[in-house]
């Protein structure tokens, strides 16, 4: 009972000593969710296709559990870990906008990234 108490108190000091991203990571990550969300696009998971909203819900719970493990340090990091696969099936996540093919979140965010980082002064 007491090693099972030590290792709670152990893993909750770690998970609070859990820093987030820096600032212009963070900031990068806002931009795609905020993108996601705003370009009228579907996002598909595990088979089922969801609206920006619902995918911007899921997205954020995955980076909020990412952050709290100190695993997110990138844009890239995020977009890997958290915005490309189901953490659950392994299938990859895909977006499909109007008038076009679904294509792999991975590749749809990844262009996303290249254009806002293209845009800084």
């Amino acid at each position: 009972m007491r090693r099972a108490l030590l290792g709670v108190l152990l893993c909750s000091c770690a998970l609070a000593q859990a820093a987030p991203p820096p600032a212009p990571v963070q900031a990068e990550i806002d931009a795609l969710i905020s993108r996601l969300q705003a370009s009228g696009c579907e996002f598909q998971r595990n088979g089922r296709w969801h609206a920006g909203a619902e995918a911007v819900a899921h997205l954020q719970k995955k980076r909020d559990y990412l952050e709290g493990r100190d695993a997110i340090r990138s844009a890239e990091d995020f977009v890997n870990l958290a915005a490309s696969e189901s953490s659950l099936s392994g299938e990859p996540y895909r977006v499909r906008c109007a008038g076009a093919e679904p294509v792999d979140s991975r590749a749809w965010l990844q262009q996303r990234l290249q254009e806002l980082r293209r845009k800084k002064p």
